[in-house]
């Protein structure tokens, strides 16, 4: 085996799905997508939730997704359900989207820029927060 390096596991991910912008995750979502939040508890706590979709943690994404097995999640319907992953900014999640692809999710998808990138976004659309003081 050739040792490679991660970004070249990254470039080789993308190739094989789909990347959703911002603007589009919460259209997604709204049409059946399941949006999936791996990014870890602690992350979470710090950047904010997405309060809509389904948080996996990263560590047993592919078990909660493996039809064939005994620990896949209820809203894990079937191998055509468009998936969108979200992490912190858009890397993780395509390696995890891949992999999603690997386990026969052909509409496996990630977040491009991730959570921070989404929050932007929305902060752009809404203007900014105004404090209550």
């Amino acid at each position: 085996m050739t040792p490679r390096r991660v970004e070249e596991l990254l470039v080789d991910a993308r190739g094989r799905i789909a990347r959703v912008r911002s603007e589009e995750l919460e259209e997604r979502h709204a049409a059946g997508a399941l949006i999936v939040d791996i990014r870890p508890a602690a992350q979470r706590a710090q950047e904010g939730e997405l309060g809509f979709g389904l948080v996996v943690e990263r560590n047993v994404l592919e078990w909660r997704f493996d039809l064939l097995g005994d620990h896949s999640l209820p809203e894990v319907q079937d191998y055509s359900q468009e998936v969108v992953v979200v992490c912190s900014q858009g890397y993780a999640s395509s390696l995890a989207a891949a992999s999603l692809r690997e386990l026969g999710f052909v509409r496996a998808a990630d977040l491009d820029g991730g959570y921070l990138a989404w929050t932007a976004w929305r902060e752009q659309q809404q203007g900014p927060v105004l404090s209550a003081h």
